[in-house]
């Protein structure tokens, strides 16, 4: 049975659950007059005597904080603060509260933290859940969201298997096996022959983007001469660097996060290593610098970028430039804040705030935003375009978006 049939039967049974208890007077979920007081002191909100929605969407958010990837978290706490105050001084009818005192819970880019994050907002009763931005603490706050009846939206979490998790999982990105045909069909388009492959065997995403790219260039004729492994938490490339170099390879594919690529970079160069090398969107927000002539010829694909000339992405950058400047305007401060917008969207589809309307509104949800326009599919998988960005003078420069099937929609002059 496909995923949307399966949502709708879990929405009608809790939607009957729903109206048992407002005509007891009381709901987990539901909300008169006194909602936004007790909402304010991390309660949830009671009933009115009509049984009426209070209208106040509350949500959890989870983040890396601190670490290595805290700019992401960083991004994502101003990008949910900036989008929250429009939606809460908007005219839709709904507001937003995100519980937890308004912060974002720290997942430390640890599978064990993240839990602890999770069970943190799940405490205040929230309606939806939006995080984590990687793969690898998502996936057990999926599997546990299935298991708790709760919404959560991911946000950057591309590893396929993360919707898979249950009927109430979403993600706002695209996912692994995509974004790893997209590289390959970037290398085709480019007239790479030859590729190379070093990958973080410890790390889902790592293993995901690999996977899809060898497997999408043997099938457009391009040769994987070399795979090499690393682990997620190494420092030192130069024996894979040395072995990608020498085996005659024209790219080198490193999906793996943005706290190594300056390294794995560096090394590249110091082997010899004079052509391109290319990553995924986790390479957002990596430090350049003193490497200035080392990323030129680099690249990496993306959620979106903020060069684009779409009026719904220049928006969200001068607003977000106003007032918090340029370091954490990455790729995940752009999908926390289209999270919120969905979310709000999601209630205005289904004409309610609780856990089973969001999630009912959000099943197969077409939506436009910083990222382009996305269609939720049957498994929650957001269907949209992808940026491919450079770096030129040490600097992310967008070169082209390419659509679902590869071919390019939109290029930078």
């Amino acid at each position: 049975m496909k995923k949307r049939n399966r949502v709708l039967a879990l929405t009608v049974a809790a939607a009957m659950s729903a109206s048992l208890l407002a005509g007891c007077g009381s709901s987990a979920q539901q909300g008169g007059a006194a909602s936004s007081e007790a909402a304010s002191t991390g309660t949830t909100a009671a009933a009115s005597a009509d049984g009426a929605e209070d209208n106040v969407i509350r949500v959890g958010v989870v983040s890396s904080m601190t670490g290595g990837s805290a700019i992401y978290g960083e991004g994502a706490q101003n990008a949910v603060d900036m989008a929250v105050e429009e939606i809460n001084a908007g005219d839709s009818g709904y507001t937003i509260e995100i519980v937890n005192g308004g912060k974002v819970a720290d997942d430390a880019k640890d599978a064990k933290q993240a839990m602890n994050a999770y069970n943190k907002v799940m405490a205040d009763s929230p309606d939806a859940i939006v995080g984590s931005f990687f793969s690898s603490v998502t996936l057990p706050m999926a599997e546990q969201a299935s298991k708790d009846g709760m919404l959560l939206l991911a946000t950057g979490a591309t590893n396929a298997d993360v919707t898979l998790k249950g009927d109430t999982i979403f993600r706002n990105c695209f996912i692994d096996p995509y974004q790893g045909k997209m590289a390959a069909l970037f290398a085709k388009d480019k007239g790479y022959a030859k590729v190379a492959v070093i990958y973080a065997k410890d790390d889902d995403y790592s293993n995901g983007l690999k996977d899809a790219f060898v497997e999408n260039c043997e099938a457009n004729g391009i040769e994987v001469v070399y795979t090499g492994e690393c682990m997620s938490t190494d420092t030192d490339f130069s024996s894979q660097a040395a072995q990608a170099t020498a085996s005659g390879a024209e790219l080198l594919y490193y999906p793996c996060f943005l706290d190594t690529v300056p390294l794995f970079v560096s090394a590249a160069r110091n082997a010899g290593f004079t052509g391109a090398i290319m990553g995924g969107d986790a390479w957002d927000g990596c430090d350049t610098t003193g490497l200035t002539a080392q990323f030129d010829d680099c690249y990496f694909t993306n959620h979106y970028s903020s060069e684009d000339t779409a009026p719904a992405v220049q928006n969200f950058v001068a607003k977000y430039t106003e007032k918090y400047g340029t370091e954490s305007l990455n790729a995940c401060a752009a999908l926390y804040y289209d999270a919120m917008y969905m979310l709000l969207q999601a209630a205005e589809n289904a004409g309610g705030t609780d856990t089973a309307s969001l999630v009912k509104g959000m099943t197969g949800m077409s939506f436009t935003g910083v990222g382009g326009d996305i269609t939720l599919d049957e498994n929650g998988n957001a269907i949209k375009s992808i940026a491919i960005n450079t770096f030129v003078d040490g600097e992310v420069k967008w070169t082209e978006t390419l659509g679902s099937d590869g071919t390019v929609v939109s290029k930078a002059e």
